[in-house]
């Protein structure tokens, strides 16, 4: 699983944070907990797949700007996540 990181300029409101989250979920139909903060200039979300090509490009079409990217590997966690892992 990796979690992606993403800096993006042009979040003013609620209905932005909205609008980018709608553009990680078609780019990544597969994301988990995507999140936007409008006040912090960043989207995060969770994703099996490298994806962040797709990803950048969708929120760039919507009209904002990605700045930059970071991923990171992580391990699920919780008590189901130690009796199911791989």
């Amino acid at each position: 699983m990796l979690q992606y990181v993403l800096k993006v300029e042009g979040m003013h409101c609620g209905m932005c944070e909205a609008h980018v989250n709608d553009a990680v979920r078609k780019a990544a139909p597969n994301a988990e907990k995507v999140a936007s903060s409008a006040t912090k200039g960043e989207t995060t979300f969770l994703s099996e797949e490298d994806c962040l090509e797709q990803v950048r490009s969708a929120i760039e079409e919507m009209g904002y700007k990605v700045l930059s990217a970071e991923t990171k590997p992580v391990e699920k966690k919780g008590f189901f996540a130690k009796l199911f892992k791989k």
